[in-house]
């Protein structure tokens, strides 16, 4: 005997309703409509789990955009300055999961050409050979190189779009000016020292490129008037991790540290990306929701073309809670079928769309994404499974709570009115 034969009798009979029948006339218009049920659940369930890899995808590219140049946790000493900088950074590699470091000083500066624009910059102060350990600044570099930054050279590499739009090239001079303000002769002025551009980065993130420099450390540590670093950049081994590390390492080293991970440096961009995400989860939630609402009116349908069924069934000895059961075992495979296929399809997509979005721009003759605004043309894309768990349980759960009224409408059918005109 088959596995299908020892279910109960509400599954089998739920299971024979989700497919056509010859039963009245009504039974393949309502076959028709349960399918379109199925085949909106499975689009809308597709549609979310690609949409929400292609947002990974972006969210992915721009976060490593970013680290290139940022660390994953950032480390400061609470007396301003860490001289002992060398013992904090090997305190700091005994935790398993920090794999470099790296001291730095960073301020606030104006940089101006020599006809009078200026712009505003983040000029960081950085050793080259131990910036290698937590940036990938030295693999950026579209003109010189990282290693021209020795002390008392007073050279500077500047981001792609900050040298564009001050016209600068390597070997053009530029002016620095602190906030900071020194006495002179004519009075309070500005601390400025004039550099030599050796290098040009492109880290591909506008806010990088567009506003960030960097000069030696020591000549950072002279233009700051400090004796030391300020503090130590670290890379870990997951950034998702940074929060943790970050209060690992508060506890294991020693000293009044102050800890930032590259979430709280980023707070505003990584706050709005995860609430795009979420309300980008519930719009598109909503059309997996009407999508399930579908079954209502096809249990509806169902219930009325069957009411024969149900009278008969229960003069037989059904309990009305068998008669629900029946129909909620109806729903419910459809449902779960929608979302099946919608998961398969769904995952099949943003797995290789790489492939499909090329295809499509080479058919429509179009460009999806412009190079000049995105620094990338392809359309990125990361599965995340939990993601996918998440949608899959959520369409599942809709689906089973469409077939509850209906369920519950066809159990209060009386046999007797249902017979009457049979």
């Amino acid at each position: 005997m088959s596995i299908i034969h020892k279910l109960p009798f509400e599954w089998l009979v739920g299971l024979r309703y989700t497919r056509a029948g010859k039963g009245s006339d009504n039974s393949g218009f309502i076959s028709f409509i349960s399918l379109i049920s199925v085949a909106g659940i499975a689009l809308g369930v597709a549609a979310l789990i690609i949409v929400l890899s292609v947002m990974n995808g972006f969210q992915k590219q721009v976060t490593d955009r970013m680290l290139s140049v940022l660390a994953h946790i950032e480390v400061f000493d609470a007396a301003g300055s860490m001289p002992q900088w060398q013992a904090a950074s090997k305190e700091a590699l005994r935790n398993p999961n920090v794999l470099g470091a790296a001291p730095f000083v960073q301020s606030e500066a104006l940089l101006q050409q020599a006809d009078g624009a200026m712009r505003p910059a983040v000029v960081r102060g950085i050793l080259p050979a131990a910036e290698r350990n937590v940036s990938e600044v030295a693999n950026t570099m579209r003109q010189g190189r990282i290693d021209s930054l020795t002390p008392g050279s007073f050279n500077i590499v500047l981001g792609y779009a900050l040298a564009g739009a001050l016209n600068l090239h390597v070997g053009d001079k530029v002016t620095m000016l602190l906030a900071q303000a020194q006495a002179t002769p004519a009075g309070l002025l500005p601390r400025m020292r004039t550099f030599t551009v050796s290098g040009i980065f492109e880290a591909g993130h506008a806010e990088f490129d567009a506003g960030m420099a960097f000069i030696s450390l020591q000549d950072a540590e002279k233009m700051e008037r400090l004796d030391a670093p300020a503090g130590l950049r670290l890379r870990i081994r997951d950034m998702h991790a940074a929060p943790q590390v970050a209060q690992e390492l508060k506890k294991s080293m020693s000293g009044e540290l102050v800890m930032r991970d590259w979430s709280q440096l980023n707070a505003v961009w990584f706050g709005a990306v995860q609430t795009e995400k979420k309300m980008m989860f519930i719009i598109l939630t909503l059309i997996v929701t009407v999508a399930a609402f579908n079954l209502v009116s096809t249990l509806v349908m169902t219930v009325t073309d069957k009411q024969a069924d149900i009278a008969i069934l229960r003069t037989l000895g059904a309990s009305p809670r068998s008669i629900m059961k029946i129909f909620m075992v109806q729903g419910a495979v459809a449902g779960l079928l929608g979302t099946v296929l919608g998961v398969g399809g769904g995952v099949l997509v943003a797995l290789n769309i790489d492939v499909i979005v090329p295809f499509i721009e080479q058919l429509l003759g179009v460009q999806f994404l412009s190079k000049d605004i995105y620094q990338f043309t392809a359309v990125p894309s990361e599965l995340r499974w939990p993601d996918v768990a998440s949608i899959g349980i959520v369409s599942v759960i809709l689906a089973f709570a469409a077939t509850l009224y209906p369920s519950w409408s066809a159990s209060r059918v009386k046999p007797a009115e249902a017979l009457r005109y049979e």
